[in-house]
């Protein structure tokens, strides 16, 4: 006897909360399903306009509505279930923070549709130092309703939002302090986009490594070097660095130094100048204006000629394959008029001493 009591005793314990998780469930079929007949109707308005921001806005709004829908619908509910009061606080507190979080969710996708709708506009297209922007600034705006977010949950559970704006006030200082590189790489990230020395995609130097920026982040920017490793650099010792970047060049450059062997005549020298700058000018890509090919200087074991030429490509691999085929025209040119490239080559001269008399016994 004793024991079927106790058994009915659990089953009446357990049947509120049996009811509610079932009140949950169909709130949440409420919601999809006013979800799925809303949105046709609003599918098709959409497709009445010549933009497809709307379009997309509808396909991306369509889970969070359903979930706040749904949260909405167990909130009216939640009066007519059989929950003492502490039951009914707690399932309050449950939907405020998981209506909350939903919102948060709503204003995640709302800032990557308007960051993806702006970086389709031709200015955006034309600047790609503006879409670098607004990558930034959607990042920053994320973090802002993150933290807005946050306070409305905290007030939302009781907590008093005057107090802990005080506290924040109060320990402002301290926390200044301690966050102080955290702070500096922000403002450093702030000037990266403003003053946009280098975009995601570009090839940089920087220190002593050449590398391309895969990510600039809030905190650091990871860059992928040439041995294909990644180089984590804070965007606060970032902005205060000497920053070269490779990808807004808009022509390349050759400057060499040729040194040829001592020996090589006068009349030999000018006719190799002169075949040199043919070779250049024969080039299809070479700016005709920038050669320049001189006798720069006696250096120490060779004559040294100075070869510089701007081409008309941003193209490293084809850069690469110009060049190689005018340094092979280079030293054909040198062979066939009797010369030949110098190494680093030193003359010593060595003297007899003087004959000296016998020393005095």
């Amino acid at each position: 006897m004793s024991d079927s009591l106790t058994a009915q005793l659990e089953a009446l314990a357990t049947a509120p909360w049996t009811i509610t998780i079932v009140a949950v469930v169909i709130a949440f079929l409420v919601g999809r399903l006013i979800v799925r007949l809303a949105r046709p109707v609003l599918a098709r308005v959409a497709g009445r306009t010549s933009s497809d921001w709307d379009d997309r806005l509808v396909e991306l709004m369509a889970s969070p509505l359903s979930l706040v829908l749904a949260l909405q619908a167990l909130r009216i509910a939640s009066p007519w279930l059989p929950l003492d009061a502490r039951g009914l606080a707690t399932l309050s507190d449950v939907i405020a923070i998981v209506t909350t979080l939903s919102v948060l969710w709503t204003a995640f996708r709302g800032i990557d549709l308007v960051r993806s709708v702006l970086e389709r506009r031709s200015w955006a297209i034309d600047r790609p130092s503006s879409r670098s922007l607004l990558s930034i600034g959607g990042r920053f705006a994320k973090v802002t309703v993150l933290v807005i977010a946050g306070i409305v949950a905290l007030a939302q559970l009781g907590v008093s939002v005057a107090s802990l704006v005080t506290g924040l006030g109060i320990g402002g200082l301290a926390v200044a302090l301690g966050a102080q590189k955290t702070l500096e790489n922000l403002f450093g990230t702030l000037s990266i986009g403003v003053d946009q020395p280098m975009r995601e995609g570009d090839q940089v130097k920087l220190f002593d490594f050449i590398g391309t920026v895969e990510q600039i982040g809030l905190r650091s920017t990871r860059i992928r070097t040439l041995d294909r490793t990644i180089v984590t650099i804070p965007n606060g010792e970032l902005a205060n660095q000497r920053i070269e970047s490779f990808s807004v060049r808009d022509q390349l450059r050759l400057a060499i130094t040729i040194g040829l062997v001592y020996g090589t005549t006068s009349q030999q020298i000018r006719a190799i100048l002169a075949e040199l700058e043919a070779i250049l000018h024969r080039q299809p890509k070479v700016v005709a204006e920038s050669v320049t090919v001189r006798f720069k200087e006696l250096a120490a074991s060779s004559l040294d000629l100075e070869v510089s030429a701007l081409f008309q490509t941003t193209e490293w691999a084809e850069f690469q394959l110009i060049r190689q085929e005018l340094l092979l025209a280079f030293m054909a040119a040198i062979e066939q008029h009797g010369s030949s490239i110098a190494y680093p080559t030193r003359t010593i001269h060595l003297a007899n001493p003087p004959a000296t008399g016998p020393t005095p016994g």
